[in-house]
């Protein structure tokens, strides 16, 4: 008997229950990248995020009957769920330290000379702003603004209920404007 790899993520972890390691090698390719950039987006260290997605698979491959079929919305969404918790336990071990200095970034002598700079200047503000927010808002914004995933699910995901979602993403939403518009008045005064 033959098996494709347009199989269903679903039918692919039944298939993985019995030790077949095609099924496993399909879901493991079909779905590294978008786990690793979620978590990486998390975590924020390319290493890192490696670890935690390389062993949450790992974890399906050893006790596939973790997954319980017809339970979670989706094996995408369940997985989401491994990993984003993977993701805040270990922020949270680790005490969410960043090792990073932002000040000299924002305080630097920087002007942007056109549209383009200016957009670039942008996203590297949001991506430092990211980095600043407290793990569980940071994996919020992940799930919602990057991946495209809709409330309802990444409340789910994150195992809250969709008004403590929306109030996460308020907050992290609101961190991030007022780190922009204080450094856009550093930029003034300087």
């Amino acid at each position: 008997m033959t098996h494709h790899s347009d199989d269903n993520d679903e039918s692919l972890v039944r298939r993985l229950k019995k030790r077949d390691h095609q099924a496993f090698s399909i879901l493991v390719r079909r779905h590294s990248d978008m786990f690793y950039r979620a978590a990486y987006k998390v975590v924020m260290n390319k290493e890192d995020a490696e670890d935690i997605v390389q062993s949450a698979f790992l974890k399906i491959w050893d006790k596939p009957s973790i997954w319980k079929d017809g339970k979670a919305a989706t094996f995408k969404t369940w997985f989401y769920k491994i990993i984003m918790n993977a993701c805040i336990d270990f922020k949270r071990k680790r005490k969410d330290i960043t090792g990073y200095d932002f000040s000299e970034n924002i305080a630097g002598e920087y002007k942007p000379a056109d549209k383009a700079m200016i957009e670039v200047e942008q996203q590297v503000l949001i991506e430092e702003s990211m980095q600043l927010l407290p793990v569980k808002q940071r994996a919020a914004i992940t799930l919602f603004y990057e991946d495209g995933i809709k409330q309802k699910e990444a409340a789910d995901i994150l195992g809250m209920s969709i008004k403590a979602f929306e109030s996460l993403l308020m907050r992290a939403k609101k961190t991030i404007k007022d780190n922009i518009l204080r450094h856009e008045d550093i930029q003034r005064r300087a």
